[in-house]
């Protein structure tokens, strides 16, 4: 029997045995295991989305700057926190007005064509209050200028809207859409936990105004290159024909939750600040905060990597179910202990559930908003956010004035269950997708 005859391996390490009636051949090269893509890579690496979200987030870190710098720059200057606080409600309420009308604009015109004009009037505003605090002018100027502010147009909503219109048509249009709110929902987190941090300090290290000024640049920057990005921007619908969002069945009751989240939200800033300067510690209110929403941000991460189970309207109620328990551990820590970094810890753990929360009520909201408005319906719901907030803030620091912060922690428990309350409603589950 003849003997097998060897080869020298080549250089991918091939061995050759070879016999009279056999021909084996056995690779023994370097092989590379690539992990597949996460689902935020696989987000990411669609055309024309990293340009967008680098803009959006340029754009949208402003949001988390505006209130805080003006309350810096005109208590600092006209020594009364009782006109700043006058003055960014006026800008609230103002919003609450003019951001659906901005929105419908935007989807019957085009982002483009809409959102930069408005971008601009908003950042003139801004620039227009910082001068009349700069030069003493009166007190109703400053009313008026923070109002113009109010056509700041809704940069999460405007970064859904191009997620939705991306993701169309796909075989995993719903799992990539969860993704892709889930991330704007943790962009929101993080810009409303890093904008505070340094609205103040650019107002406290440079200058009252600098704030300001640093945020309406960024504001008009990051808009100027979000707008810029044409190819993935929805198609405008100048003579739409389905009904305004807000006559559509299954959004009004989602506007009403909406409404009492944002109380959560409102009650929650205004009790921390209050409870933190009850300690001595005013200071690090806005550390705890960032805490709850560190907490809210890495969990959307994560909610965002999860495949979701079951339908938007089955996931809603155990959200709220899930924000609500947790928000008794703050009023547990502040009632038991009365000890500030407890109730950071607390707030971190609390934060965790507001993203999905908010996450799932967004894709209720896209999905019962009709083709060609979905940049009205969801900023709508952020119109009830708003309201929300300025109900909450006004009851938490009622509570805080007429019993304790410690009793006001209440307050957003109460928001909370309400809000479940409302998500248990058949009139919130009862609604389709509704036809354009």
């Amino acid at each position: 029997m003849p003997q097998p005859t060897y080869e020298r391996p080549s250089s991918r390490t091939t061995f050759l045995a070879v016999t009279a009636d056999t021909l084996v051949a056995a690779d023994f090269g370097p092989r590379t295991w690539r992990r597949p893509p996460g689902p935020y890579r696989r987000l990411l690496a669609l055309p024309g989305a990293r340009a967008f979200t680098v803009g959006n987030l340029m754009a949208r870190l402003p949001m988390g700057m505006f209130s805080v710098s003006a309350v810096v720059m005109i208590a600092g200057t006209r020594g009364s926190y009782a006109l700043a606080g006058a003055v960014t409600a006026t800008g609230l309420a103002a919003t609450a007005l003019v951001a659906p009308w901005t929105a419908r604009l935007v989807d019957r015109h085009g982002q483009a064509r809409v959102a930069l004009p408005a971008t601009l009037i908003a950042a003139l505003g801004s620039l227009a209050l910082l001068l009349c605090v700069r030069y003493g002018a009166p007190a109703w100027t400053l009313f008026a200028a923070y109002a113009a502010t109010a056509t700041t147009p809704n940069t999460g909503g405007m970064a859904r809207a191009r997620w939705a219109h991306l993701l169309k048509g796909r075989k995993d249009a719903a799992d990539a859409l969860h993704t892709a709110n889930s991330f704007e929902q943790a962009a929101d987190e993080l810009c409303f936990m890093l904008g505070p941090v340094l609205a103040a300090f650019l107002c406290t290290a440079l200058f009252p105004e600098a704030g300001t000024l640093v945020g309406a640049v960024l504001l008009v920057s990051g808009m100027l290159l979000f707008t810029a990005q044409r190819a993935t921007e929805p198609p405008a619908r100048p003579r739409p024909t389905a009904k305004a969002p807000v006559r559509v069945p299954g959004i009004p009751p989602l506007l009403v939750v909406c409404l009492a989240m944002g109380g959560v939200f409102g009650a929650m800033e205004v009790v921390t600040i209050a409870f933190a300067d009850a300690q001595g510690h005013r200071a690090a209110a806005g550390v705890v905060l960032a805490l709850q929403a560190a907490g809210s941000c890495a969990a959307g991460l994560l909610y965002g990597a999860m495949k979701p189970a079951g339908p938007a309207e089955h996931r809603l109620p155990w959200c709220v179910a899930a924000m609500t328990a947790l928000l008794t551990l703050p009023l547990l820590a502040a009632s038991l202990t009365g000890s500030l970094p407890l109730l950071a810890l607390t707030l971190l753990i609390a934060g965790m559930a507001t993203a999905p929360t908010m996450v799932t009520t967004m894709t209720l909201v896209q999905h019962r908003t009709p083709e060609g408005r979905l940049n009205e319906g969801m900023t709508l719901a952020v119109t009830g956010l708003l309201g929300g907030i300025a109900c909450g803030s006004a009851a938490g620091g009622w509570t805080v004035e007429h019993v304790s912060p410690t009793a006001a922690y209440g307050v957003p428990v109460t928001a909370a269950a309400v809000a479940l309350l409302l998500a248990l409603a058949p009139a919130l589950g009862s609604a389709g997708r509704p036809r354009a």
